[in-house]
């Protein structure tokens, strides 16, 4: 790689690392918050919900906002507001200003992820874009699964709220890099952004996220409930009927007619959620049923981060090599296979017995899972449209596990105990088996032709756009 891709890499690297670490190091943070600022599980839910819901709804937009008016100065706002929201979560005096605030924080990690991913896809092509994605899906996963880590120690040894302070040193690495590559921002000509469409959007996918996780304080019969719940059907029902007509979608809907892109995305919706679900349950269990220490409980997946960092990339070439199909297909399986096999952890959780086995088995599903996922999605699509695209599979990963979050209190009971422990792992394991199956069934492996060099099947990709018309 040339200095400018490294570069490139790192930023992308860095700038998508803070929102994954945001994501997963709040979890084990969750009993110390609501200790401190009260509220008890529906406090808890909402620090991580609050920031799902901005993140999700508006991630296309953001998508839309990164291609229209160029990659880098969407991904520097979204640095500065980052950085901003952090510091204001770290200093929040009570429960209900920290939800607000991580609202806003998930706003600004919109703007990240897609920013980011698309700075990669613009610069790498073939077997090199597919390795990168795989060094790129390797460490933000790891910031994903070295968040309860972390959190853990700045929980017992420290503060909660370092927890989240600490996002502002790879914010300014992440800019003194970007000062360094000296790349201008580049927008192209006539872009432009359906807002109205984007209104129907975060309305269509906010309401009914919503009513789904106030259903259990609440119940359906509510009007705070059903109301969100049929404006927010409504609405999206309109908005996608609005993406076939207008001259600058949100959601170009001709993407899903690409087999790889809309199996993936469905893939993604099943792993996801297992990912959101069974980091949630088993960061609060460990803590708040088994007794361990918060560092304790982020220790425990430890070995999931170090799997992940040494072996993504390697998975991430022989996708570009040989193909994604078998490795989205047999990854999930490993994963699922491992959550199932903590069917044996009882209430005192014994680590190297019960834990440790079912963690390094769906270490290693994760690891062979993500990168090829990443590249089948993103590879199958234009380059021009790699920032919608991405938009799309982050959507749909967050959506996911904020449903997945939201459904808590149905799939446990009520209460976190070794039983409804168990229920919430039979449902992960059954996610990510269900995920397996799903791309060993529809996605295809890209042709190879007289050369030797892998291309997309035919008729099986929309036409290229020119750069002025994407977005």
């Amino acid at each position: 790689m040339t200095r400018d891709h490294r570069l490139v890499l790192t930023i992308a690297v860095l700038a998508s690392f803070v929102t994954f670490l945001d994501g997963s190091v709040t979890n084990v943070a969750l009993p110390a918050i609501s200790a401190e600022l009260g509220g008890g599980l529906t406090v808890q839910q909402w620090v991580v919900d609050a920031y799902l819901i901005t993140l999700g709804t508006l991630i296309l937009l953001a998508g839309s906002l990164s291609d229209a008016f160029g990659r880098m100065l969407v991904l520097r706002a979204g640095l500065y507001g980052f950085a901003a929201t952090s510091v204001l979560i770290a200093i929040a005096p009570t429960a209900e200003l920290l939800v607000v605030m991580r609202g806003a924080q998930g706003i600004a990690g919109a703007l990240l992820v897609p920013s980011s991913l698309a700075l990669i896809i613009s610069t790498f092509s073939g077997a090199a874009q597919a390795k990168a994605i795989g060094t790129w899906t390797g460490w933000t996963s790891a910031a994903f699964l070295i968040g309860p880590l972390l959190g853990g120690l700045f929980v017992d040894y420290l503060s909660w709220r370092l927890v989240f302070a600490i996002n502002t040193v790879p914010i300014a690495v992440t800019l003194v890099l970007i000062a360094r590559l000296g790349q201008k921002n580049v927008r192209p000509h006539g872009a432009r952004i359906d807002w109205a469409g984007a209104l129907l959007g975060v309305v269509g996918l906010g309401g009914p996220v919503f009513a789904l996780i106030e259903q259990a304080n609440l119940g359906w019969n509510h009007p705070a409930i059903y109301l969100p719940m049929a404006i927010g059907v409504v609405c999206f029902t309109v908005f996608l009927l609005r993406q076939r007509t207008t001259e600058h979608p949100m959601l170009p809907l001709e993407l899903f007619a690409v087999r790889n892109f809309s199996v993936g995305n469905v893939a993604t919706t099943l792993v996801y959620a297992a990912l959101s679900l069974g980091g949630f349950l088993l960061a609060v269990f460990l803590q708040q049923v088994a007794g361990y220490s918060a560092t304790a409980a982020g220790l425990a997946m430890l070995p999931v981060t170090l799997v992940s960092i040494l072996l993504s990339s390697y998975f991430g070439a022989l996708a570009g090599r040989f193909g994604p199909r078998l490795l989205m297909g047999l990854g999930p399986i490993i994963g699922g296979i491992g959550y199932l096999l903590m069917l044996g952890i009882g209430e005192d959780a014994n680590y190297l017995t019960e834990v440790l086995p079912g963690v390094l088995l769906f270490a290693l599903g994760l690891t062979v899972t993500v990168a090829p996922l990443t590249s089948a999605i993103l590879g199958s699509i234009p380059v021009e449209r790699s920032g919608i695209g991405s938009a799309i599979n982050n959507a749909v990963s967050r959506i996911a596990g904020l449903i997945a979050i939201a459904l808590l209190g149905v799939i446990l009971g009520g209460d976190l105990t070794v039983d409804s422990f168990h229920r919430g792992l039979v449902v992960t394991g059954a996610l990510l088996i269900a995920g397996g199956i799903v791309s060993i069934v529809g996605i295809q492996n890209p042709v190879r032709d007289t050369v030797g060099t892998r291309r997309p099947l035919e008729g099986n990709r929309p036409p290229r756009v020119a750069p002025e018309d994407a977005g």
